[in-house]
C-alpha cells in the first residue's frame, strides 16, 4: 500500500479497527467550500485491499442539516452498536447503527449545536476509557470535552474549554500505557503548513499545557507533501502498533503550493504512517511519506 491510501479526493479521517477489519471514515471532498453532503465508509483487512462500503449516511435524510457541509467523521463502538459523530452545517451531530458499515440513523436534532459555546462546533473526536467511559471532544478556535451519557448519544454535564496552546481545529485523543494523548491541527487546512502538535496528560479531561509538532510538512522536492493533518490515531489490537491517518494537498495538482490555497484544501487525499514512542511514551515526529506502510496485520 502506498500513499494516498484511497483513490479520490477525501480528507478528515477517523481509523479504527472492528470485527478484524480495518474502516476509515472521511469527509468526501473534491468540491469547492467543502459541500459535502454525505458520508462513505472504507474498510481493509490489511490496508492493501480495500472495500468501499458505499454511503453510510446522506445528509439528504437528515434535515437539520440542511443538506450540507457534511465534515470530519468519528466512530466508536460500545456494547454491540456503533455511534457516529460529525459536523453538520456548523454543528455536531450524532448517530447509531447495529454494523459499522452503516447505514446510520441520525438522532435527529444536533449533539452540540451551533452558537452554544465561544468557537465553532466542528470536528468532532469520541474516545472510550479502559473503564467503559466515554468522552466527546470538538471544536474549531475552542477546544471542548464531555463525557457522554451511557447512551453514547447525549452530553453527561456541562462542557469543558480545554484549549490548549496553538489550537485550531481537529481534536484526537487517545490512550497508551496509562498516559493521556492529546493532539491537534494549527493552521488552516487551505495552508500548506498544516500540522499536528499534542501534548501528555493523567486525565480524558484537562487542559494540555505543551505543545509539539509531530506531523508536518516534507519540504524535500521529490515529496512535495503539504497541509499534513486533520488525523485520527488507532491501535492495532493485542499490538503496540499505532498508525496516524491523516490529509494532504493532492500531490499531482498542489504539490507546489506555497500559499494559502482554498481550491488545494477541497481537493485533499488521504494518508497512513507508522507512529512511534520513545522510552519515555513521548511520540517520536512522524515522517510523511509516498511509501504508507504496506500490509498492517490485524491481530486477534
Amino acid at each position: 500500500m502506498s500513499n494516498p491510501i484511497i483513490h479520490g479526493f477525501y480528507a478528515d479521517p477517523d481509523i479504527a479497527v472492528f470485527d478484524g477489519r480495518i474502516y476509515i471514515y472521511p469527509t468526501t471532498d473534491g468540491g469547492m467550500e467543502w459541500n459535502s453532503t454525505y458520508f462513505k465508509a472504507f474498510s481493509s483487512a490489511n490496508m492493501i485491499d480495500r472495500r468501499d462500503e458505499g454511503i453510510i449516511l446522506d445528509f439528504a435524510d437528515v434535515p437539520w442539516t440542511g443538506g450540507s457541509r457534511a465534515w470530519v467523521p468519528a466512530i466508536a463502538e460500545k456494547s454491540g452498536k456503533y455511534y457516529f459523530y460529525y459536523s453538520g452545517n456548523g454543528n455536531i451531530g450524532a448517530a447509531y447503527c447495529d454494523t459499522p458499515a452503516g447505514k446510520f440513523t441520525d438522532v435527529g436534532a444536533p449533539l452540540i449545536a451551533e452558537g452554544s459555546l465561544p468557537g465553532t462546533a466542528i470536528d468532532p473526536d469520541v474516545f472510550i476509557d479502559d473503564d467503559g467511559s466515554a468522552y466527546l471532544y470538538w471544536g474549531n478556535g475552542h477546544m471542548y470535552a464531555a463525557k457522554l451519557n451511557g447512551d453514547m448519544l447525549s452530553i453527561d454535564g456541562v462542557p469543558t474549554d480545554i484549549t490548549p496552546p496553538n489550537f485550531r481545529e481537529g481534536s484526537c485523543v487517545f490512550k497508551r500505557k496509562g498516559v493521556y494523548y492529546f493532539t491537534w491541527c494549527e493552521d488552516d487546512t487551505r495552508s500548506p503548513n498544516y500540522h499536528v502538535r499534542y501534548d501528555k496528560g493523567t486525565s480524558p479531561i484537562q487542559t494540555p499545557v505543551g505543545s509539539t509538532v509531530i506531523l508536518s510538512r516534507d519540504n524535500a522536492e521529490d515529496r512535495r507533501i503539504k497541509c499534513t493533518g486533520h488525523h485520527a490515531v488507532v491501535n492495532i489490537p493485542n499490538t503496540d502498533e499505532w498508525y496516524i491517518c491523516y490529509h494532504r494537498f493532492n500531490i499531482e495538482e498542489y504539490g507546489d503550493v506555497e500559499d494559502y490555497s482554498t481550491e488545494a484544501g477541497n481537493h485533499r487525499e488521504l494518508c497512513i504512517d507508522r507512529m512511534y514512542f520513545d522510552e519515555n511514551g513521548d511520540i517520536i515526529p512522524v515522517k510523511a511519506t509516498l511509501g504508507g506502510v504496506g500490509s498492517i496485520k490485524i491481530k486477534r
